[in-house]
């Protein structure tokens, strides 16, 4: 995102650069902002989420090219990108950093243990040793679920395509999370008569590939493309090859479960989970009393505070299912 070169004055004066702003004895803050999954400031995604986080900011008396200076990175999924673009952020010395996603904050920790980090939309901070147990950490943030959740999905699918029996995973085995979030399926499928295929998504070939192998698969064993299913898991991967998982799973007829909203605005079937937005207006909050003095070891690691469950009916009659009436009453979005 281009940063603006001059700045409003204050109490009428006139318009300064922020430099010449940071002279007349006010020293101008700086966040760095590191998102791991989207590709750049045009991502529609990305863009609402930095709107709301920006929104919330201002309301608490910071505004970008003002009285604060904001950097952007965007990782694309990609870790050599992600790993360059930390060593970058930290090299600038900002006053705190933004970090979206479980792929940000590894590289993040190895470039300082001293800056303040915000992250928003990791699985499992703790578990993946971004925060720790004892005083004097420089991490605090919002997770996005607790594993349990994952299972859910698997609930959801079978509520939504009752005759699916086979389910592949999408899921990022390169980080702790998606490991984590594979076992709390594995432990309701049997529960649920569930056969589950694990695929790991890291590029679009492979991705494409298997999800094709897993749809045949139920054709070669005498059964119907019907039989099977997806689950999408919450992973930068993911994120970036949206498009192609929602196109895989619309041609080859395979009904679908993910992790976030998004994937539903975009054709996706169904999913539940975290309301990212939410986390960025939090995470605004935890910044702004960061910029005053507070130490990110003295705030809490927070959980989602609102789940959302979204359907779309236009991909459900595309797929020739009957979305339960049960189900319909408890969405917060039905897409028509």
């Amino acid at each position: 995102m281009m940063r603006r070169e001059f700045i409003a004055g204050l109490a009428g004066a006139a318009a300064l650069p922020v430099a010449a702003w940071g002279q007349r004895g006010e020293r101008a803050r700086r966040i760095g902002v590191l998102i791991g999954g989207a590709v750049d400031a045009d991502d529609p995604d990305a863009k609402a989420n930095i709107a709301a986080f920006l929104q919330v900011l201002q309301q608490l008396g910071w505004t970008d090219g003002r009285n604060v200076r904001i950097d952007y990175r965007w990782g694309a999924g990609n870790a050599d990108n992600i790993r360059k673009h930390a060593a970058e952020l930290v090299a600038l010395a900002p006053d705190v950093i933004l970090a979206t996603g479980t792929v940000a904050m590894a590289p993040l920790l190895e470039a300082t243990r001293t800056l303040p980090i915000v992250f928003t939309a990791v699985a499992d901070p703790v578990g993946a040793g971004f925060v720790l147990a004892r005083p004097g950490g420089n991490t605090t943030g919002f997770m996005q679920f607790e594993y349990y959740l994952s299972g859910k999905w698997l609930e959801l699918l079978k509520q939504i395509a009752p005759n699916v029996t086979r389910a592949a995973i999408l899921r990022d085995a390169a980080i702790s999370s998606g490991t984590g979030q594979f076992g709390a399926i594995q432990s309701v499928a049997p529960s649920l008569g569930v056969e589950l295929s694990p695929i790991n998504v890291r590029d679009a070939g492979e991705l494409e590939r298997a999800v094709v192998a897993f749809a045949r698969g139920g054709l070669a064993n005498g059964a119907s493309t019907s039989s099977g299913g997806l689950i999408v898991t919450g992973s930068a991967l993911s994120l970036l090859h949206r498009e192609l998982i929602i196109a895989l799973a619309a041609r080859h007829k395979l009904p679908a479960v993910y992790f976030r909203r998004y994937f539903v605005i975009s054709g996706g079937l169904i999913s539940y989970g975290y309301d990212l937005a939410d986390q960025y207006r939090r995470a605004a909050g935890y910044i702004n009393r960061i910029l005053k003095g507070e130490k990110p070891a003295d705030l809490p690691v927070q959980a989602p505070t609102t789940y959302e469950l979204a359907i779309n009916l236009k991909t459900a009659r595309a797929l020739g299912l009957e979305v339960p009436p049960s189900l319909l009453a408890r969405a917060d979005e039905v897409i028509e």
